[in-house]
């Protein structure tokens, strides 16, 4: 399979998990109800897969690689999940009941990439951004690293130290690659999404964990293959576009777009039951739908010479 294959095969696999997606919010799933209050008593119900469904959606406005189909139902479901999110007054009035939570400006970047603003809500963020408080606040590193972008995406008053952020994480480390677990690999996947904002500032990732990557990743893509980590396979894949040229070949793209259903369904992982209950269904593998685009997003956009934003 050629690299023109591969990229093909990227294209059809984002594409349909794209319509999945879309199909899945045009049918009604995934929205919040009109009684939901700001204290979420259950955020990972409703509220995350729509979070992480406006990222995935704003990744393909900001590369301009898509087809009009595409391009349109990205535009749809962000309007779809501004609107669910009271054009984001919800996430306002979520910041000012509960300083210490982070959902509110992670979720804002999204839209705000894109777009979408919120007058009050940034006035407040930056408030909030002077407190000792928000950034005593105790977390992992690649956490801080999602912090840190999301401020920078909004463009908000916040002046993070890169190189300090890095060294505070597991990949900064570069610790023995055989140490790896299926939690750490999500974290070195997201320290790597935030470190170079999902690939457009390739030049913000340290060339030493670069380096550790090119060497380790090919290896890791491998592991989680044999053990049908379907969904961790896809974030590896975004992570080797993220890095430069990518290392890990076809491997993986073809696996995905082997297991993807007609319907543009990936499914999470080799255990996980496909439902035939549509709820369940989207509940389940939802993430890894997001994943996809993401994943194939960035790869044709790197691919086809995107712009990088300034480091």
């Amino acid at each position: 399979m050629t690299d023109t294959q591969v990229l093909t095969v990227a294209q059809r696999l984002g594409t349909r998990a794209l319509a999945w997606l879309h199909a899945h919010y045009t049918d009604g799933r995934g929205r919040l109800t009109d009684s939901t209050v700001i204290d979420l008593a259950d955020p990972d119900d409703v509220y995350k897969p729509l979070c992480e469904t406006a990222l995935a959606a704003s990744l393909v406005l900001r590369e301009g690689v898509a087809g009009p189909r595409d391009t349109r139902a990205a535009r749809e479901l962000l309007e779809t999940a501004w609107a669910q999110l009271r054009g984001g007054d919800l996430l306002y009035d979520r910041q000012l009941r509960h300083v210490a939570i982070t959902d509110p400006l992670e979720t804002y970047a999204h839209f705000a990439r894109a777009g979408y603003r919120h007058a009050a809500l940034e006035e407040l963020l930056n408030s909030l951004g002077r407190l000792r408080a928000v950034h005593a606040l105790e977390m992992q590193g690649s956490r801080r690293l999602a912090l840190a972008n999301a401020w920078r995406i909004a463009g908000l008053e916040h002046r993070p130290d890169w190189p300090a952020l890095a060294r505070a994480t597991w990949l900064g480390a570069r610790p023995e690659p055989w140490t790896i677990t299926w939690v750490i690999g999500y974290q070195v996947t997201h320290t790597v999404f935030h470190l170079t904002d999902w690939g457009s500032r390739p030049d913000c990732l340290p060339e030493p964990m670069r380096d550790y990557l090119r060497d380790w990743l090919p290896v890791w893509l491998d592991v989680w293959l044999e053990t049908g980590e379907w969904d961790l396979v896809g974030e590896l894949l975004i992570v080797d576009s993220c890095i430069g040229e990518p290392v890990t070949g076809r491997t993986g793209w073809e696996a995905l777009a082997a297991l993807q259903h007609p319907d543009g369904l990936i499914p999470r992982d080799a255990v996980t039951p496909v439902h035939e209950d549509p709820e369940d269904t989207f509940r389940e593998h939802e993430h890894t739908a997001v994943v996809g685009v993401v994943a194939a997003t960035v790869a044709l956009s790197r691919a086809l010479g995107g712009t990088p934003a300034p480091a």
